[in-house]
């Protein structure tokens, strides 16, 4: 009897990926997600749409299962698609991180790293984490971007950046090193010109819940934060005035309405004071902020840039925070 091994349905598939896929088939994939007709997507890539069926039928036919659905809102993904999609999203991501960093190279610099920050990141902290990468010899070109800590943690995902400087992060991190900084201290910020009215009295949620918020969007880390800490003092939270975590929009309105406060944390209120527009209100919170953090691609965490960059904004933190407890 002849007894035929066991083909590994993993080890075929992957045989199919490797010999039949190409990149542009992944390119197609993402622009059928973007635009989700097969009529845009022939408009962009200037081909006809019997060409765009008979590719994604080939593609189909690569993976072995249906990628997209045709509904009345347009092609869908399946549940394989969206499991295709998601991979060949970070291929592509790669494969635009490593064009730029080769061309990075060419131009004379020693590499390229792109770095997330948080709004509410002191100056202070990114300007040394900027100096240190354009001080090096080759200097390194360097890409930022502001989000939320939740918009940063997602594009590290999707391997659309390296690195970040942001909040810590509670949810499912995988592929992600995360490593604490330093602790903010929370402040209350008004206008100047009205410290002194409303900072009459002992800290009293009731009253505060009362004025014109500043808040975080709705959903994020910070905006369940700051909820919590009215609805432990048996307030009801605020129902905002402005949600952003933008420190620009922030202060605009905080210089044009007198009843507008914010809870910023301690160093960036430092900042914000210098302008003479800005100030804190004479009451110590009793909690800190959830506490800053380094966080990096799993892969890249023992990479030369990336160990010098978390030490060097390490070392500057500690710092900070040293002077703070002055």
């Amino acid at each position: 009897m002849v007894i035929t091994a066991a083909l590994d349905p993993a080890a075929q598939l992957l045989h199919a990926l490797l010999s039949r896929l190409k990149l542009r088939q992944l390119a197609l994939l993402q622009a059928l997600d973007r635009h989700r007709t097969l009529g845009r997507v022939a408009a962009e890539m200037r081909v006809s749409q019997p060409a765009i069926t008979k590719a994604l039928h080939e593609v189909e036919d690569i993976f072995g299962n249906t990628l997209f659905e045709r509904t009345s809102r347009g092609l869908v993904p399946t549940a394989h698609g969206e499991a295709v999609l998601d991979y060949a999203r970070r291929w592509l991501a790669e494969l635009d991180a490593t064009a730029h960093v080769l061309t990075s190279m060419d131009a004379g610099r020693g590499g390229r790293l792109r770095l997330g920050i948080t709004q509410q990141v002191p100056q202070q902290l990114l300007t040394a984490a900027l100096t240190h990468m354009l001080d090096r010899t080759p200097r390194i070109a360097v890409m930022t971007r502001e989000g939320t800590t939740d918009e940063l943690v997602a594009s590290l995902q999707a391997r659309e950046l390296d690195c970040a400087i942001g909040r810590s992060y509670d949810g499912s991190a995988s592929g992600l090193v995360q490593d604490t900084i330093y602790q903010q201290e929370p402040r209350l910020v008004v206008a100047t010109g009205s410290v002194r009215r409303l900072s009459r009295g002992p800290l009293d949620w009731a009253r505060l819940a009362k004025l014109d918020w500043i808040l975080p969007p709705p959903n994020t880390p910070m905006r369940r934060t700051y909820n919590a800490i009215f609805v432990g003092a048996g307030v009801q939270p605020p129902v905002p005035l402005l949600e952003t975590t933008s420190t620009r929009s922030m202060e605009t309105v905080l210089r044009r309405e007198p009843n507008a406060i914010a809870i910023v944390a301690r160093d960036v209120v430092s900042e914000m004071e210098r302008s003479g527009h800005f100030a804190a209100l004479p009451y110590r919170l009793n909690w800190n902020l959830p506490p800053v953090s380094f966080f990096a691609l799993e892969r890249l965490a023992g990479h030369p840039m990336v160990v010098s960059l978390k030490k060097v904004v390490t070392e500057v933190a500690r710092e900070m925070q040293h002077t703070q407890g002055d």
